[in-house]
């Protein structure tokens, strides 16, 4: 099970070979967007977050940008700061090229404004993007598949024909020595009980109950429970009724592996295998956060139809629903509606969808990456704007 990847020097793996152009404030999304814009082979992250923050945002959003430095999908990286935001940029830069790339970093106030600094940072790009196109793929194996799961637009096909099929590819892809983060916490509420069964261990499953109890204790803090909110007004939409409902299918992303560790928010795993990752279920904080955590490559199964890739990693979109397959071919990559009128199994969906993991891996583009719907990202916050 071989794929041809980018190999960084510290030993992970790319499957895209991009520059990375992240702002280290929302004051600064304008600006590295549009240096991005200017050289081919560069993309922006942009965020809504990095300013009047209490002290524990500001080191999350720190560390997410460190993670997203990180991601072996990017060859190099432009921080671009506004010059007074909360971010530690100099940590930023320091701590992703440790990992071994080239980092530079322009900062909007003291080079003079907006213009300026878009061509200055193009010129950057520019040469960071000559030295990143001289980087080869090499053969690598499945091992080197670091997967990010994610369900959304959810509806009554989804825990009956994405979800579960996703669990065989996922067990395929543990199977092979590769590694799978599983977030979404809103989506266990209900069901953690069993998700907690499959930890490797007792104090590992108590790990996966807490971290609900918590996601629960902030829905409350705000002066409600988290049903209204929870399924989503599509998902009811879509036909499910419960939270416990959306929860079964959601969990069955995961598959049977075991669960190895239970992770922050954004946070790279050290070990192999199937790991928990902190994260909320809406698309732009938990992406991001499957980004963080290094995965070269997502799978996101919908139901009625959820449009959003990531910027530098290709997210491949899978449903169950054959109307939502007709109707929104701009932004399918798979259907396993096979599954749902009985003309194929969970275990050939499963391999199907592994297969084209393979297929990405190996360079295959997206509809996402095509269409350029990669855009809508943040981070996952804990705390209020202060």
């Amino acid at each position: 099970m071989e794929f041809m990847g980018y190999r960084r020097s510290n030993g992970s793996v790319g499957t895209r070979n991009y520059v990375g152009v992240l702002a280290t404030v929302v004051c600064a999304n304008e600006t590295a967007a549009s240096i991005a814009d200017k050289v081919d082979g560069a993309v922006s992250f942009t965020h809504q977050q990095g300013c009047c923050q209490t002290p524990v945002d500001v080191d999350r959003v720190t560390n997410t940008l460190i993670g997203l430095g990180r991601n072996p999908n990017l060859a190099a990286v432009l921080l671009v700061s506004l010059g007074c935001e909360s971010t530690n940029v100099a940590r930023v830069a320091e701590e992703i090229r440790a990992s071994g790339k080239r980092v530079e970093t322009i900062v909007v106030q003291p080079t003079g404004g907006y213009f300026r600094t878009v061509a200055e940072g193009a010129l950057l790009v520019q040469d960071m993007v000559m030295e990143a196109s001289q980087v080869q793929r090499t053969p690598c194996t499945a091992a080197d598949l670091v997967l990010g799961l994610k369900c959304g637009s959810s509806d009554t096909t989804s825990g009956l024909g994405p979800n579960p099929a996703l669990g065989f590819a996922t067990d395929l892809t543990v199977g092979h020595g590769g590694s799978v983060v599983l977030g979404e916490v809103t989506e266990f509420i209900g069901a953690e009980h069993i998700l907690a069964r499959h930890a490797k261990d007792e104090a590992m499953g108590q790990k996966i109950v807490d971290l609900v109890a918590r996601m629960e204790a902030r829905a409350m803090s705000a002066g409600c429970d988290i049903r209204g909110g929870q399924p989503t007004g599509g998902n009811i939409k879509g036909g499910l009724t419960t939270i416990e409902e959306k929860s079964l299918g959601a969990i069955a992303k995961a598959g049977t592996a075991p669960i190895q560790a239970v992770y922050e928010y954004g946070e790279q795993p050290t070990v192999k295998g199937l790991v928990v990752m902190d994260s909320p279920g809406r698309e732009p904080e938990l992406l991001t956060g499957l980004a963080s955590a290094g995965c070269n490559v997502i799978c996101f199964t919908t139901g009625l139809g959820a449009p959003q890739g990531f910027p530098f990693v290709p997210v491949i979109k899978i449903t169950g629903n054959e109307r939502t397959q007709e109707r929104l071919r701009d932004h399918i990559d798979l259907s396993v509606s096979g599954v749902i009128d009985g003309t194929e199994t969970l275990p050939q969906a499963g391999q199907r969808i592994f297969d084209e993991m393979l297929r990405v891996a190996n360079g295959k583009g997206t509809k996402a990456e095509l269409s350029g719907y990669t855009r809508a990202m943040d981070i996952y916050m804990i705390g209020p704007v202060i």
